[in-house]
């Protein structure tokens, strides 16, 4: 239970701390891990971005404040982040449908987002098949691709998209010569103030680096393998959301601070008996 208790201390830091700057790497040091594995652990247990998450607790806080009292439209854009009344009424009016303006005078209904509590889900009802795998340091050859995340996280389809028609994810193939099979997606690098990760689709290679391909190197870890059975798009994720909700927390390992790895060994990804892997380095 220890990763849902920091989780919740650092959900709590947020909420002790929403009106002042607040950066990925303090709210990730409550929970213990680093800021990249902290925003993809709450993203998949959330459906929303630490960034996301702050800005629509901020605007509810404002909704509230704007309507229970007197304080000036620009005093509460100061208040609550906004060098401008113009850039806080935008953000205003995205989340709620109406002006500050209009918020005040009651036209129009506010959106009001919650406070989170994390709640897990322990009871293991579906089995989860997973080894333990000692891997010496590797490196990983492919191309990348800077992804937006949260509500916005669009690209990473098309990319596969473009990889899978101009011949690349064919050239990739060619060049696996190790013993992690098939394509591998991987995500890394993010970054906070444009609420983006570097993404890859890459495959483990021995030897140099091919012209025209980016290398990422991986450390020697210890890493839980787990089966993924079913539609890549949706059973993915399920996995996933099952290791973040129920392996972790009942289990005594920590995420370790190394990229996350989808495998792609099945050459048919959408049919329904297709079986994949995630590799997720521990400690």
């Amino acid at each position: 239970m220890a990763l849902v208790e920091s989780l919740q201390q650092a959900i709590d830091y947020m909420e002790n701390h929403l009106l002042e700057h607040i950066t990925i790497e303090a709210i990730s040091r409550q929970a213990n891990v680093s800021p990249f594995h902290f925003q993809r652990l709450f993203m998949i247990l959330t459906d929303t971005s630490v960034g996301e998450y702050l800005r629509h607790r901020r605007l509810t806080l404002a909704a509230q404040e704007l309507y229970n009292s007197n304080t000036k439209i620009i005093d509460l854009s100061y208040k609550y982040g906004y060098d401008t009344p113009e850039a806080f009424s935008k953000a205003f009016r995205k989340q709620h449908g109406v002006s500050p303006s209009e918020a005040r005078k009651g036209t129009g209904k506010l959106n009001a987002y919650n406070r989170l509590t994390i709640q897990v889900n322990l009871k293991g009802a579906e089995p989860m098949n997973y080894q333990i795998v000692e891997k010496e340091a590797f490196h990983v050859v492919g191309i990348k691709k800077e992804c937006p995340c949260g509500e916005q996280a669009t690209g990473i389809a098309e990319f596969w998209e473009q990889v899978n028609s101009d011949g690349t994810t064919g050239k990739l193939v060619e060049l696996m010569n190790s013993e992690t099979k098939g394509l591998l997606g991987l995500t890394d690098n993010y970054n906070e103030e444009k609420n983006t990760i570097d993404y890859w689709i890459a495959v483990e290679h021995i030897g140099e680096r091919p012209g025209g391909l980016d290398q990422l190197d991986l450390p020697k870890a210890k890493w839980a393998v787990f089966e993924v059975h079913g539609p890549v798009p949706t059973a993915m994720p399920e996995v996933w959301k099952q290791i973040y909700s129920e392996w972790i927390p009942s289990n005594g390992y920590e995420i370790a601070d190394v990229p996350a790895i989808e495998a792609y060994t099945d050459p048919e990804p959408y049919r329904a008996e297709s079986s994949n892997q995630i590799w997720l380095a521990v400690k």
